[in-house]
């Protein structure tokens, strides 16, 4: 029997991008144990997920390096799947003793640890992360191009969510907009004095019934939040500081109508869920649409032309010029196009 080690320690996302290769492994080994090592907190992202047998995690301290090592050791993987070179994780695998691992590229470590390798071909053509995530699994023999990501949600957990929102004075019939605002660094992105002049377009111009904005960013300044309510409006909702953790955020993205937001963590997790969502991409490679859009037919993408790219970006594209890439009128359309497929 096959016992599967599936290796993503690194951000929300690209957790979110392994949970097509878990389904399409099940479905190709079905009676394969298969398992997980990720961070604790973006553990939350597979829970309940039929297709996985075991969720072990790393804290990535140095001290617990050998305590990862004596958990991997209990489960006695055939095979070890590691999606992103981590120096870590590929010492980790080795010392566990899994026989078949491989990884993605050629570092030196992979090279001395004798691991095989799946190559990106410095991502030409451009695929989607996903995907790049599956070519893994068909290197042991899953044939598939379903890509589609999903998050389970069971039902206590949609009811907690509307007791939660509830609370905050949030009905069932509302239509809740979820504006996330902030990546932490992980993508480009508009400034904060962007969004509030999308937040003003979106009440002024657009007629939405029962509609109620909900700020999910961490990172918002005072100054922000200050300008916001000073709109004197109770359409705005900030949930960022009492969403307490990845899981509570994932059941409260779960009850939203739109959401709306940069090429991070979040929007990939409502892609998942199969909510309707607008995406802000920037143009270059490993931000674009074709390596990290929304894979869901309910959502649009926007993305830096290579127009707005050549003008407002840097040569090199390491300064992104999304501020003045995508414009608010394109996300206002955007949004039209959304609510005109939805019904009240």
């Amino acid at each position: 029997m096959k016992r599967i080690l599936l290796v993503r320690t690194d951000r929300v996302g690209d957790v979110v991008f392994i949970t097509p290769m878990i389904r399409e492994i099940r479905k190709a080994f079905p009676d394969a144990l298969i398992a997980t090592l990720t961070q604790p907190h973006t553990k939350n992202i597979l829970l309940n997920n039929p297709n996985l047998d075991v969720m072990l995690t790393d804290d990535l301290r140095k001290e617990t390096f050998w305590k990862v090592v004596k958990d991997l050791r209990k489960y006695k993987f055939t095979h070890g799947l590691l999606m992103m070179p981590t120096e870590r994780a590929a010492y980790q695998m080795f010392w566990a003793g899994i026989k078949k691992r491989i990884g993605v590229g050629h570092k030196l470590y992979e090279i001395i640890t004798l691991m095989q390798s799946v190559s990106r071909n410095n991502y030409t053509p451009l695929h989607h992360e996903a995907d790049y995530c599956l070519d893994l699994a068909r290197k042991i023999g899953v044939r598939t191009n379903d890509i589609t990501l999903e998050i389970f949600l069971n039902q206590e957990e949609k009811t907690e969510a509307d007791i939660y929102l509830q609370k905050l004075g949030i009905e069932k019939n509302d239509f809740k907009m979820i504006i996330h605002t902030g990546t932490l660094g992980s993508a480009p992105n508009w400034s904060e004095s962007k969004y509030l002049i999308l937040i003003k377009k979106i009440l002024n111009d657009l007629s939405i019934p029962n509609l109620k904005i909900l700020l999910t960013a961490r990172e918002m300044s005072e100054v922000f939040l200050t300008e916001l309510k000073n709109l004197g409006l109770n359409h705005i909702v900030d949930i960022s500081k009492s969403v307490d953790n990845l899981r509570d955020l994932i059941k409260v993205i779960g009850q939203a109508d739109l959401f709306i937001g940069p090429s991070t963590g979040p929007l990939h997790i409502a892609d998942a869920l199969g909510k309707s969502a607008i995406g802000l991409h920037c143009h270059r490679a490993m931000n674009c649409i074709t390596h990290q859009g929304i894979i869901n037919k309910h959502s649009i993408n926007l993305e830096v032309t290579d127009e707005n790219c050549k003008k407002f970006c840097s040569t090199d594209q390491n300064t992104c010029g999304i501020e003045n890439g995508i414009s608010v009128d394109e996300v206002l359309s955007a949004i039209k196009k959304i609510i005109n497929k939805k019904q009240f």
